[in-house]
């Protein structure tokens, strides 16, 4: 750093210190009126005693999820916004390819009545919808858990099998592969077609392409944002009925013209 690159630094340092003593000053003088804003604790990935969350390079993690202790999340799979994945007195264990979608929880037992150790391993290309909770649970390769369902301690859902939305697995359940379980408590419904089947594969497969498109975006920094909130406010492209409502004029860029001949084919 030069000696103009040090003077910049110096008058920088002292107009940060002179702003935090001024609010310093307006805290005391406003006594017991004072608010102070609180930063957010909040961790996407929290270590917990010796656990520290493993995550492959191209999961996606979305940052409002919180993931704590002992969790790994495998190659491709995605952990969207607002979910919990808690392994503090046990590990969860997520395959490649996964989905767990939007405020979903997932927490781990130490142990059932019985003494039997109850981790949470979810296998391969498996899709858990909004809000459904697993506990203690195993949750095979290639299987769908609909939206909002439960499965508690020592539930086994097979190969390709299905839980409905809003059931009740109860615990120690064994769901065998291809067939749909539903209800509270859950019970057997009916198989699965070669149709849904296909259905649970795509479905990860979906998911997978949409979470780089949200990593991505959650990967720009606050000056590219912004500046794409400019660039889309300057060549914001509205309907010529309603400018013309709006009393507005708008100067379209070269790039954005459409040209004469598709003006033509659409207006005849």
């Amino acid at each position: 750093m030069g000696t103009l690159g040090r003077a910049i630094y110096t008058v920088g340092f002292w107009i940060r210190e002179t702003g935090q003593a001024m609010d310093r000053l307006g805290s005391r003088l406003q006594g017991n009126y004072l608010f102070q804003e609180q930063l957010s604790r909040h961790r996407t990935l929290m270590n917990l005693f010796d656990k520290i969350p493993d995550v492959e390079k191209d999961a996606f993690v979305a940052p409002s999820a919180s993931l704590i202790g002992d969790v790994h999340v495998g190659s491709k799979s995605s952990i969207w916004y607002g979910c919990v994945l808690r392994g503090d007195v046990n590990s969860i264990s997520i395959g490649t390819g996964t989905n767990i979608q939007d405020n979903s929880l997932v927490h781990v037992a130490k142990s059932n009545l019985s003494g039997k150790v109850l981790p949470i391993i979810i296998g391969n290309n498996v899709t858990v919808g909004h809000s459904a909770v697993l506990h203690g649970c195993t949750v095979e390769d290639e299987t769908f858990v609909g939206m909002g369902a439960t499965l508690l301690d020592g539930v086994v859902l097979e190969k390709q099998a299905m839980v409905a939305a809003g059931a009740l697995v109860r615990q120690n359940t064994r769901i065998p592969s291809g067939e749909v379980w539903g209800g509270n408590p859950a019970k057997f419904l009916r198989k699965l077609t070669e149709e849904e089947i296909a259905f649970i594969s795509q479905s990860a497969i979906n998911y997978s392409n949409l979470a780089e498109a949200h990593a991505a975006e959650n990967a720009k920094s606050l000056d590219g944002v912004e500046f794409e909130k400019v660039l889309r406010k300057k060549f914001a492209r509205r309907d010529e009925e309603y400018d013309s409502m709006l009393g507005v004029v708008r100067e379209t860029p070269p790039e954005l013209a459409v040209p004469d001949n598709i003006k033509s084919s659409k207006a005849s």
